[in-house]
């Protein structure tokens, strides 16, 4: 009689439990390498995620309305947010097309003004004022014809320089004429280029709008799959650093968002009640740079002041005490208020992420680069708090709570 086949001993929990983790490390592992290899295509889908994540809200809003006693659909409620969007885009180049229009017609006057001013007397006045003034500080240059004249009689025995001021302008504008006859082909090409590069980004918007959409519909469905990556043993764990990437997360984007808004409300009263020149057009562009902190507001603030000191030394002081008045009310006021301490990121990390983000990435990666950051910090201190189970951890605006176990909970406050 043969012996019977003994059946082998089932897997203890823990070598269960290690198997589990080295298959769902190898998936996290593949999806890593997907993104790595295919970084090129990642930003289009980073910016519909950043995208729903901001009209989330919005969303959930929408759709606890109930009309004839049914909730209104997320497909519904997304259509409704991006007609908005559309409406608002419209409106504002219908704003913005017509102040564009008469700031660039009033230059065009000015300069044209300029330009039937600079008759051959004219220039002659002006070469004899920057003589005298020229004297004045002891620099010897003949701009005029007089002085010309007068420095050719004294031949070699002084030292002069002389200048030929109307012969340069003449020279001047007949070299930007012959330049532009001869790259007219090189416009023709950039124009070319500009028009489809505009085409192109046309249509990656309406894609990131459409991703975006997929994302806000199958928002759930998609943390359920996430979730089905995670051991079970793990899934507290994960919850509570969900939660602190969407506190952290809620504050960089949202916050900032509407930081911007009031920084652009704010940049446009007091260029109108300075009077400085292109008030709207300015306005727009420190908004829009309000989105890359520290250094957007930098670069949004020196065409302004550039611009206000043209008219006048106060104004330009003026302006720039308005513009520094604004930012101290962010600091101090709409920072703590709208982003809360949970969302604070040191200034060091957020100057050192956005210089890393356009190195990789350009301008794209210099505006993601604080919410990664902001993802990043949250995943750190996490692991930080993990490895203080004994800790007492204060929550920004909240009670003084027990640090997280390594199990997962909490232990007991000393």
């Amino acid at each position: 009689m043969s012996p019977q086949p003994v059946d082998p001993p089932p897997p203890t929990p823990i070598v269960d439990r290690r198997n589990r983790l080295w298959v769902l490390g190898a998936l996290w592992l593949v999806v890593a390498l997907v993104l790595v290899t295919f970084r090129s295509v990642v930003m289009p889908f980073a910016g519909a995620a950043l995208i729903a994540y901001l009209v989330q809200p919005l969303v959930a809003r929408i759709t606890r309305v109930k009309v004839a006693g049914r909730q209104v659909p997320h497909w519904v409620a997304i259509l409704l947010i991006y007609a908005g969007f559309f409406v608002g885009v419209y409106l504002f180049f219908v704003a913005l097309v017509p102040q564009l229009y008469r700031e660039m017609a009033r230059v065009s006057r000015d300069l044209m003004a300029l330009a039937n001013t600079l008759t051959p007397e004219q220039v002659q006045v002006l070469a004899q004022r920057a003589e005298t003034w020229l004297s004045a500080q002891g620099i010897p240059v003949a701009l005029s014809n007089r002085a010309l004249e007068g420095a050719d009689a004294a031949g070699a025995g002084h030292f002069s320089l002389a200048l030929d001021l109307e012969q340069l302008m003449g020279d001047a504008v007949k070299r930007v004429a012959s330049l532009v006859q001869e790259n007219l082909g090189d416009i023709v090409n950039v124009s070319r280029s500009i028009v489809a590069s505009v085409a192109a980004g046309v249509f990656m918007l309406f894609f990131i709008l459409m991703v975006a959409a997929f994302f806000s519909i199958d928002g759930q469905a998609i943390r359920r799959y996430c979730g089905t990556l995670v051991p079970p043993e793990y899934a507290q764990d994960a919850r509570q650093l969900a939660e602190r990437l969407d506190r952290s997360l809620s504050g960089v984007v949202r916050g900032q968002v509407t930081i911007c808004v009031v920084n652009g409300a704010l940049t446009f009263v007091g260029l109108l009640l300075f009077g400085v020149k292109f008030a709207f057009l300015l306005a727009t562009i420190a908004t829009f740079f309000s989105l890359i902190p520290i250094f957007g507001t930098i670069l949004s603030s020196v065409p302004i002041v550039l611009i206000a000191l043209a008219d006048g030394f106060q104004k330009g002081v003026a302006i720039l005490l308005w513009i520094i008045g604004i930012h101290a009310v962010e600091a101090y006021f709409l920072n703590p208020k709208i982003m809360g301490q949970a969302a604070r990121i040191h200034p060091v990390i957020v100057a050192f992420s956005l210089i890393a983000g356009e190195r990789l990435f350009g301008l794209i990666g210099a505006l993601f680069a604080v919410p990664i950051t902001a993802i990043l910090v949250a995943c750190f201190d996490y692991a930080r708090l993990k490895a203080q189970p004994q800790a007492v951890v204060t929550l920004p605006g909240a009670e003084p709570q027990p640090a997280i176990a390594a199990t997962g909970q909490q232990t007991p406050a000393a």
